[in-house]
């Protein structure tokens, strides 16, 4: 067979088995509607009168509709067999349970008409084709014309086989024309509903966040240790032979640097496990570590000059550990940048506001950007990713973030409310 040929016989195949299914889905409502019209209506006979068959039918839909209303579970199963059954791509259909009670109306109607097209063409499907197979035969058996079968002695001659292709013509027209239809109506009726479409987009924001704050994460704890000790060996490589007391001193601060390095990288290993209860992440750095930072960046050869007013309770937890990201980041932006210069740091911390102020003079291009190469020599060019994650942190918090050269001087200033976006209290904190 062509395969342009095939492909639609099968997907026509494909609908029939769905609209089969559907006809099997809807007996047990028959059935219930069955046992309740006798006792409901005198001389109601669903089981033997073809008029109570009909009206039992119509009354299996509404109990149909109702048990769609009141299983939320019933889409993902209706959406399953779309997808497998009637070749409707999954991006256009919903995932999930139907939550709302919008989806679940929606989700009812298509359930009704699923039912409804299937029970009709199971229905032909199981009455018409025996009849159509005798009408075809009939003329061609002396025994079948010679015995008396009621209603087919009503086609003579060449009409009984005319009408018994017209049967089949008839069941698979319907069938072809009913999954077409339900076809076109499952990605309207099935398809994801504006809560839908807006959960979605949550649940891909929320996602970019978390990627982003590890991103964030990464570059600060990893990228500060990384510059430090690259600065650190290529100041040992130099004076390795003229004077190794100093070589020494470089590779005992590179080892401590790498493993203060290896436990951030940790704590932020530790941000993809925070959804698991078993394992939470290990506390991230906050202030309180001020000190140890600036040792390890003195170590690396940056002469910082740090200044702290309202030493004491300082700002909450989660102010304090993004405060210490963006000291981590600025100073290793001057490592990057302007290589072994010194740094003025000041803190400020009162009720109302954190304010971190970062200065060094520029020894990169004119306007200050982050485009200066690596100043141990290697000729990268950094990308300025820093600074926007500096902005990003201030912006979450609800506070803000600058950065620029002026003067020959490159100055990072940071505000930040105090009590952050969580209201907690304060730690302790300082700096040497």
């Amino acid at each position: 067979m062509n395969t342009h040929t095939g492909r639609p016989v099968r997907r026509a195949g494909r609908r029939w088995v769905h609209l089969v299914l559907g006809g099997a889905l809807l007996m047990p409502f028959y059935l219930l509607a069955s046992v309740v019209l006798p006792l409901l209506v005198d001389g109601a006979d669903p089981l033997r009168r073809a008029g109570w068959q009909f009206v039992a039918f119509g009354g299996a839909l509404p109990l149909a509709a109702l048990a769609a209303l009141l299983s939320p579970l019933l889409r993902p199963l209706e959406v399953a067999a779309v997808r497998s059954l009637c070749a409707v791509p999954a991006e256009r259909l919903a995932e999930g349970p139907a939550l709302s009670w919008a989806a679940r109306r929606r989700t009812a109607l298509w359930f009704v008409a699923h039912l409804l097209a299937g029970g009709i063409v199971s229905g032909m499907t199981l009455a018409a084709p025996p009849a159509a197979v005798l009408l075809l035969v009939r003329p061609l058996s002396a025994r079948l014309r010679q015995a008396s079968a009621g209603w087919p002695d009503a086609f003579h001659g060449a009409l009984g086989p005319l009408t018994g292709l017209a049967l089949l013509a008839l069941v698979a027209g319907t069938a072809w024309g009913a999954g077409a239809l339900l076809g076109r109506c499952a990605p309207v009726l099935l398809g994801p509903t504006p809560a839908d479409r807006l959960a979605a987009a949550e649940r891909r924001a929320a996602g970019l966040a978390s990627r982003n704050r590890l991103a964030r994460e990464l570059h600060d704890a990893v990228g500060h240790a990384l510059s430090a000790v690259t600065l650190q060996a290529s100041a040992a490589r130099r004076v390795l032979d003229a004077d190794p007391e100093f070589a020494r001193r470089a590779l005992a601060a590179i080892e401590e640097t790498t493993r203060e390095a290896v436990a951030e990288l940790d704590t932020v290993l530790g941000l993809l496990r925070e959804e698991d209860d078993a394992d939470p992440a290990a506390p991230a750095p906050a202030l309180d570590g001020l000190d140890a930072l600036l040792a390890r960046t003195r170590a690396a050869g940056l002469a910082v000059e740090a200044t702290v007013e309202g030493r004491g309770t300082g700002p909450a937890p989660v102010v304090s550990r993004e405060a210490y990201r963006i000291v981590q980041e600025g100073l290793s932006n001057a490592l990057r940048h302007a290589g072994p210069v010194p740094v003025r740091l000041h803190l400020r911390c009162d009720e109302r506001e954190l304010t971190i102020r970062m200065e060094n003079p520029v020894t990169g291009p004119a306007d200050g950007s982050p485009a200066a190469t690596d100043p141990a020599g290697g000729g990268r060019p950094f990308g300025g990713r820093g600074l926007r994650g500096i902005a990003e942190r201030a912006r979450l918090l609800g506070g803000e973030a600058t950065a620029g050269a002026r003067d020959g001087v490159w100055r990072l200033t940071a505000r930040l409310p105090s009590a952050g976006a969580t209201g907690l209290r304060g730690e302790e904190w300082g700096a040497g």
